[in-house]
């Protein structure tokens, strides 16, 4: 996640960044089957009680996983009780620490954490500090882990990058408990996105040639690129400057995106002022997937099928849509919205099954959704809440996310609850685990095909997540988790309610949050997304 803008320049386009000038604009939504909402209900249920492990920190006052966001895969941050993320040091930060790994969840910009951060890994009940490359104050952060329990992310080199005034961050590898510079192209900044079981890394890096509309404001070209064997391969543009890549699955296909002229585009800040679509990269061939009519288009989840989920702009650039690629005529599929103007994905399984978020109004809070078999149904929030977003589905069908009193979700507040979609209804998870842990769960991140949930959540005494939060993983107490020590594997009753409900207050937005709803799509890639400005 990283700025490379200056803050007072940052902090300005944050809020006022082109994506958001049609924000208020009333756009004609597609005629797409939207699911009706379930009667709502709320009843005791049963449910599985779970294990909570809290990650803690290594000295400093925080530490998260990423929040599952564009370009990052949820079930590559945890892989059968493993779990990777960042956690903050004692270590002060320095006045050229890099936007891109220091600053915690909240990035460095909000001044919340001035700490430096270091990598963790969590394996069966211990949590690891990765280290970084070679410097005291040198951050680090991970950003996927595979089967092999290989883990890749970024660190901060200890030089200076000369373009940006702050320290160069660079693609790392940690692999048998050693930390590997997977280097550059010629640059001075990369980043390790993603990876699969076979080894293959993908991100991005900066090579030496000039670009004065240089994807994130670097100064020379950025590229999607390939790591095999520690050998670093351009995967080359559609046709532009810049590219970047970040999804990667078991077959090796690769997914981006990329400039494809030098056309100018108003809504592909940060990314890049040009024209952009999303691509699949497979066998040495960049496939352009095209978007939905607009400038701008980024894929967001890829399932080993093949299949793309992202968001694309409409014609006229003023409404987003979520969608699939491909589609039933093997092009770009528009998904639709619950009825508003903005939708986007977060993940998809193998099934096909997508989840994310999207308003039912124009301009009004999102709610989560789950789209299946072509029909996109709401999946609603707690009782009295305003906002929720689902961030991750598994093979199972079981869903995670939040849900939030604040009609703005992405705003750093209180009134968020981290949720589980399952058997056709939510729940609060602050419900299933020990009434004694001290912690408030509050952004449900991601969940692999056990069941196990990575979480970032409050402790006693903290008042604000993104100050002072802990990354947690809760471990369910069922049939495939025998003998766990502290497990309880009595049912559980707990209040749920039925998809579809929305009790909270469903007001118009601000301008404001509309804008951080829209460029939250292009602000949180891990390494090279500028963080949010709230």
């Amino acid at each position: 996640m990283l700025s490379t803008i200056p803050p007072a320049k940052l902090h300005g386009l944050a809020l006022l960044a082109p994506l958001a000038r049609c924000l208020l604009a009333v756009a004609a939504t597609v005629a797409l089957p939207v699911g009706s909402a379930v009667p709502a209900s709320a009843a005791a249920q049963e449910h599985r009680h779970y294990k909570l492990i809290d990650v803690g920190t290594f000295g400093g006052p925080e530490s998260y996983v990423h929040e599952t966001v564009p370009l990052i895969t949820a079930t590559r941050e945890i892989n059968l009780q493993e779990m990777v993320g960042g956690s903050a040091t004692p270590i002060p930060i320095t006045a050229t620490s890099s936007p891109s790994v220091c600053g915690g969840l909240s990035g460095l910009f909000s001044g919340l954490v001035p700490f430096v951060d270091h990598a963790f890994a969590l394996r069966e009940g211990t949590v690891t500090d990765l280290g970084a490359l070679p410097g005291a104050t040198n951050c680090s952060v991970a950003n996927a882990i595979n089967s092999n329990g290989v883990i890749v992310g970024q660190s901060e080199s200890g030089e200076i990058d000369p373009l940006l005034g702050f320290n160069q961050s660079h693609a790392v590898q940690w692999k048998d408990g050693h930390i590997e510079d997977l280097g550059t192209l010629g640059g001075y900044e990369s980043n390790a996105a993603s990876l699969n079981n076979r080894g293959m890394v993908v991100g991005s890096a900066t090579n030496a040639v000039p670009d004065p509309s240089a994807c994130f404001g670097f100064g020379t070209q950025c590229r999607a690129v390939l790591w095999r064997n520690g050998v670093i391969q351009d995967l080359g543009t559609l046709g532009g400057p810049d590219s970047l890549a970040s999804l990667i699955n078991e077959r090796g296909q690769v997914a981006g995106m990329a400039n494809t002229n030098t056309s100018p585009s108003a809504v592909c800040f940060p990314f890049s002022s040009l024209t952009a679509d999303p691509f699949l990269w497979e066998n040495g061939r960049m496939t352009d997937l095209g978007t939905l009519g607009g400038t701008c288009g980024l894929p967001l989840a890829l399932n080993n099928r093949g299949q793309v989920v992202g968001i694309s702009n409409l014609p006229g650039d003023a409404v987003t849509h979520p969608f699939l690629w491909p589609g039933a005529d093997g092009r770009m599929q528009d998904l639709g919205t619950l009825g508003g103007d903005f939708g986007n994905p977060n993940a998809i399984n193998e099934a096909g099954e997508v989840v994310g978020y999207s308003n039912t109004t124009n301009g009004g809070p999102v709610i989560a959704f789950l789209w299946k078999k072509g029909v996109m149904t709401n999946l609603g929030t707690l009782d009295g809440d305003c906002a929720s977003t689902a961030q991750a589905v598994n093979a199972k069908g079981q869903i995670v996310g939040y849900s939030s009193t604040n009609c703005d979700p992405f705003s750093f507040s209180a009134g968020r609850r981290a949720v589980l979609w399952e058997d056709g209804s939510m729940v609060d998870l602050n419900a299933l685990i020990p009434p004694g842990s001290g912690m408030q769960l509050n952004l449900a991140e991601a969940i692999n095909d056990r069941g196990e949930i990575a979480v970032n959540g409050t402790p006693s005494g903290c008042n604000l997540l993104e100050a002072c939060g802990h990354a947690v993983l809760l471990i369910p107490c069922d049939e495939n988790h025998q003998d766990i020590e502290g497990c309880d594997y009595s049912p559980v009753e707990a209040r749920t309610v039925a998809p579809g409900r929305a009790t909270g207050t469903q007001k118009r937005s601000t301008p404001q949050e509309i804008s951080r709803t829209r460029t939250l799509t292009m602000k949180r890639q891990p390494g090279f997304m500028p963080r949010m400005m709230h």
